[in-house]
């Protein structure tokens, strides 16, 4: 067996790992990425957008395959609300295969290695590091690291071995690669009701020349036994809008969960989540790697001053994210009680009303000129405060908000 020496060892070599990776070694720290697939970017389990902020953090504008200046979201009975503003991108769609493998190579580029079907199958940590069983293509190698980093997504194996919690919430998602979809190439739509998406809400997703990602979302608990393929097939033969989907033809399937609200426990000795593998994708998006990359951003500087001191002990790695991660935390769990309040925890009727107050003038300008994909709660907050209609739910809000 080969010995190996790292300050850190990273598993998941997706946008999250290679990220994580980037940063460090730019900082001169020795870095090692673990993925347990045969090439980055597969297998492809993601609705595919990156927001400005995170497309500029990489400048991997080549992946881009379709800007989105907004999303046009229909209610169960039909009522249509468009938000966003033409020609002013709130979004990218990105091929994720080339947009992972680029985030990657300049993990590469700054100094990191990468091992491809690697995955970890046993480590212990102590005060003087992570010692890391790690199947390498069939042979076993043992690592010494100083910091073991998780970016191994939903099903981590780093959550789970060093049993760090569970996500707060976890959706199950399911996403469809389709042509023959007719739409508005620069704007998704989003389509809401429990017949199509239970608690949450379906999406069309333009992805380039004549291409389409259709998607569910929901919990097991809105599902009441149903599956998030048979939403799938509600939504593309409902009879509201099964007339737009009669002429697409699928191309792909993928499927998987989609963790919210952080774990108890992000990190411990040594070791540490990051991304998905934390639960942080957002509550009212899913999406994730916006916030996994501002997680690793709001520490990288003292972590690595962390690594170099060699002090990574759980109360230590706690006092550098504390702070910053407890603040993120805080705005998932209130754009969470929002979603549910407004959305989630609605009847088919009452989201109804909802629409019909959202599609006002007056309404629709407040949205328009506040709503922000990345920051839903001041969106949420001012609907509730200036929009008559809501009053009667400002109370609840008040008391929900009050608690997270």
């Amino acid at each position: 067996m080969t010995q190996q020496i790292w300050d850190v060892v990273i598993v998941g070599a997706g946008p999250i790992g290679g990220r994580c990776a980037t940063l460090l070694s730019e900082r001169g720290h020795s870095v090692l990425l673990l993925e347990e697939h045969s090439e980055v970017g597969r297998p492809f389990q993601c609705a595919g957008l990156v927001n400005p902020r995170a497309m500029e953090s990489v400048s991997l504008e080549e992946t881009i395959l379709q800007e989105i200046d907004g999303a046009l979201i229909h209610g169960p009975s039909g009522t249509m609300v468009p938000v966003g503003e033409e020609n002013n991108p709130r979004t990218f769609v990105v091929c994720r295969k080339r947009f992972d493998q680029g985030v990657v190579q300049q993990s590469l580029q700054a100094g990191a290695t990468l091992w491809l079907n690697s995955k970890p199958i046993n480590a212990t940590t102590d005060d003087s590091g992570v010692q890391l069983t790690v199947d390498n293509d069939g042979e076993i190698i043992e690592i010494n690291c100083k910091l073991l980093l998780g970016c191994d997504g939903a099903h981590s194996w780093t959550r789970r071995y060093f049993k760090m919690g569970k996500p707060k919430e976890l959706m199950i998602g399911f996403q469809a690669e389709v042509v023959g979809y007719q739409s508005d190439k620069r704007w998704l739509e989003m389509y809401s009701g429990s017949k199509v998406a239970p608690g949450f809400f379906a999406w069309v997703i333009p992805s380039g020349f004549d291409t389409h990602r259709i998607g569910i979302w929901s919990t097991a608990g809105h599902l009441d036994g149903r599956s998030v393929e048979q939403c799938y097939h509600d939504l593309i033969n409902h009879p509201l809008w099964v007339e737009r989907f009669s002429g697409v033809k699928e191309t792909a399937r993928y499927c998987g969960p989609i963790p919210c609200g952080m774990v108890k426990s992000p990190v411990k000795n040594r070791v540490m989540l990051i991304g998905d593998a934390a639960g942080m994708s957002k509550p009212t998006t899913g999406g994730g790697i916006g916030p996994g990359f501002k997680q690793i951003e709001l520490v990288i500087d003292a972590l690595s001053t962390a690594i170099d001191e060699n002090r990574l002990s759980k109360n230590h790695l706690h006092k550098i994210t504390s702070k910053h991660w407890s603040d993120m935390k805080r705005s998932q769990d209130k754009a969470r009680a929002l979603r549910d309040l407004l959305v989630s925890n609605c009847t088919d009727d009452e989201l109804d009303k909802h629409f019909e107050n959202f599609s006002k003038p007056e309404v629709l300008e407040l949205i328009n000129s506040i709503g922000d994909i990345e920051k839903p709660v001041p969106l949420g907050m001012a609907l509730l405060k200036k929009v008559p209609a809501f009053r009667k739910l400002a109370l609840k809000a008040g008391v929900k908000l009050l608690f997270t």
